[in-house]
């Protein structure tokens, strides 16, 4: 999600620098030089926000998860199925 998150926001960024050039009629190595800083900068603020969006996104999942785990444990030791097992010891 890092990278695609880079990847969109950076290649967004260089696009729009290319376009305002274009339409501004500015050189086209000043706006090749603004459109690869805007690529770097706003990759590196993609980055972050994919990083972002990838860890709220696991701890969501995973809290979810665990809580239907947990829900079908108390829902099966509800109904009884439990086998009791005795421990085993070495």
């Amino acid at each position: 999600m890092t990278r695609s998150f880079a990847l969109c926001l950076g290649a967004l960024a260089m696009a729009l620098v290319v376009v305002r050039g274009t339409l501004f009629g500015e050189f086209a190595d000043q706006v090749a030089i603004e459109a690869i800083v805007a690529l770097i900068v706003f990759a590196a603020i993609g980055w972050v926000a994919g990083w972002i969006a990838d860890y709220l996104v696991r701890d969501a999942v995973e809290v979810a998860f665990r809580r239907r785990v947990d829900w079908y444990r108390q829902g099966v030791a509800e109904a009884g199925l439990l086998e009791n097992k005795p421990s085993e010891e070495p």
